[in-house]
């Protein structure tokens, strides 16, 4: 397994700064997977964005002290909670967890600045977690395809109709924009 340490002593290396001072932090893709997130992470203060897909993540953790962060992915991980991500609550835009094991989105209120979520190929099969995602006025961008949810409509557009009923906010779902009559 490869140690939050050790990756950010290895993105130092490649990109000759201190991880400290580093506004775009990219440790994806580590070999051996990187398996757990820890206090090392909250010493990147500067970190606007911060890449930790394709690993082999369980839970969330150790983002505390990352005041600047507004981008956070994780896709390609096993992570199957929202928890851990409360100490960012009130910076993070982006949160890209698609290709992990989510059944629920409990924590999701909690990110009021929230602007776009990716979802996609989870395991959300229940309605009441797309209500999670309705209540935040600010997530205007959407990617929730291949969760056993959408699995289970047979019509791709009245799956989009039934999403743009309970998302009146959204401005783009699965990449594609979503127009209202209202709008025209």
């Amino acid at each position: 397994m490869t140690s939050i340490a050790k990756a950010l002593s290895l993105w130092e290396e490649e990109n000759d700064t201190a991880a400290e001072e580093g506004r775009e932090i990219g440790l994806q893709f580590q070999w051996p997977p990187i398996q757990q997130m820890d206090d090392n992470l909250s010493k990147l203060v500067s970190c606007e964005m911060l890449s930790l897909s394709t690993n082999c993540i369980e839970k969330v953790a150790g983002l505390q002290g990352m005041k600047n962060l507004r981008i956070l992915s994780l896709g390609r991980n096993n992570i199957s909670s929202l928890a851990g991500l409360e100490v960012v609550a009130e910076t993070l835009e982006e949160l890209w967890m698609s290709y992990n094991s989510l059944q629920q989105l409990t924590g999701l209120e909690l990110l009021v600045k929230l602007r776009v979520f990716h979802v996609a190929n989870n395991l959300i099969r229940n309605w009441s977690e797309v209500d999670k995602i309705a209540n935040h006025k600010n997530l205007e961008e959407l990617v929730f395809a291949g969760n056993p949810l959408v699995e289970d409509i047979e019509e791709e557009e009245e799956y989009f109709e039934m999403m743009k009923k309970r998302l009146p906010n959204i401005k783009k779902l699965d990449g594609e924009p979503i127009v209202r009559l209202e709008e025209i």
